[in-house]
């Protein structure tokens, strides 16, 4: 049994509304060439960690035509919102509404093979030259959901957390923020992200990064092929 991760699936329905390869030839029936290489590594006991930006849509029920291409596949699939998940709603609706092997981290934490999945969507941070006034209060949000995430964890006894974002938890040229804090403070031991795609995955803050080992898994940075963490 295995903790697998993925992100950036940009999923828009069968046959999709917007076909990802006019981003990149690269993209080009990425949804295929996902589910072969998924169905070829994981297993109906795997979990698999869905960092993010999983469908284009804008409504919930126009997302549950991808989620539920997600749920037939093997594994038990936990997702965390992205930047692009206009769709996601509240946790209650989300869970009555969809299959049963999809499971949504938001301000809670999910157990899995002994590890704590703990996360938030993340944001951008202070740092970043793009950050704006209102992108304060939604960075702090973020940082608070995170910590909830955690305490929950370690209240409830366990020793190794493991933390997924949507966003990189760390700017390119960044040494510290609230989330990379947090990553130290409850001595997180892997962190995985999506977000980051073409050109800019060779600058991604990979490595380890205040203790966590950090994992870049947006699709096309992983030629489309869910990546083994543990």
């Amino acid at each position: 049994m295995s903790i697998f991760a993925l992100a950036d699936l940009h999923l828009s329905g069968n046959p999709p509304v917007k076909p990802m390869d006019r981003f990149s030839p690269s993209w080009e029936n990425h949804w295929d060439k996902i589910q072969t290489a998924w169905r070829a590594v994981i297993k109906a006991d795997d979990t698999i960690l869905i960092a993010g930006d999983t469908s284009w849509a804008m409504k919930w029920k126009d997302a549950l035509v991808d989620l539920e291409s997600i749920a037939v596949l093997p594994g038990r699939k936990i997702l965390v919102r992205g930047n692009h998940d206009y769709w996601w709603g509240t946790v209650g609706k989300m869970d009555q509404e969809s299959p049963d092997s999809l499971f949504f981290l938001h301000n809670n934490f999910f157990a899995a093979e002994g590890w704590a999945i703990c996360g938030s969507r993340g944001w951008v941070t202070p740092a970043d030259p793009f950050f704006r006034p209102e992108d304060e209060p939604i960075y702090l949000r973020e940082v608070s959901r995170l910590r909830i995430s955690l305490e929950g964890a370690r209240t409830a006894g366990f020793e190794h957390l493991m933390v997924m974002m949507h966003f990189p938890p760390i700017g390119f040229e960044e040494s510290s923020n609230g989330f990379t804090a947090l990553l130290e403070e409850f001595a997180v031991e892997y962190c995985i992200f999506g977000h980051i795609h073409g050109d800019g995955a060779h600058m991604a803050p990979t490595g380890q990064i205040k203790g966590a080992a950090c994992h870049l898994v947006a699709c096309d940075a992983l030629n489309f092929q869910p990546k083994k963490i543990v």
